[in-house]
């Protein structure tokens, strides 16, 4: 199961750069060694967790412009939550 969240780390931060997003901020919490970065892409946004030594435990959770939250489970939930996104702005 770890390989498995590590590998969608990779593929999440690979596909983001292809597309283009942008970090806009990342927050550190000295107590509990969790980072909270924060994506952007034109209205799509979404956040990474991750604490300090393990991105096998990151967890990513995309949301609109509306305020509609999807936990992102595979690169695919991401993705589809994107391109729904992208084609409700046309």
């Amino acid at each position: 199961m770890n390989s498995m969240r590590a590998n969608l780390h990779s593929k999440v931060h690979n596909w983001m750069d292809r597309m283009g997003f942008r970090l806009n901020s990342a927050k550190t919490s000295p107590k509990s060694k969790t980072t909270t970065k924060h994506y952007f892409f034109e209205t799509f946004n979404f956040l990474e967790k991750t604490r300090a030594g393990e991105p096998e435990k990151t967890s990513f959770v995309c949301f609109d412009t509306y305020g509609e939250k999807l936990k992102v489970r595979s690169l695919l939930d991401l993705q589809t939550a994107f391109y729904e996104n992208i084609s409700q702005l046309k």
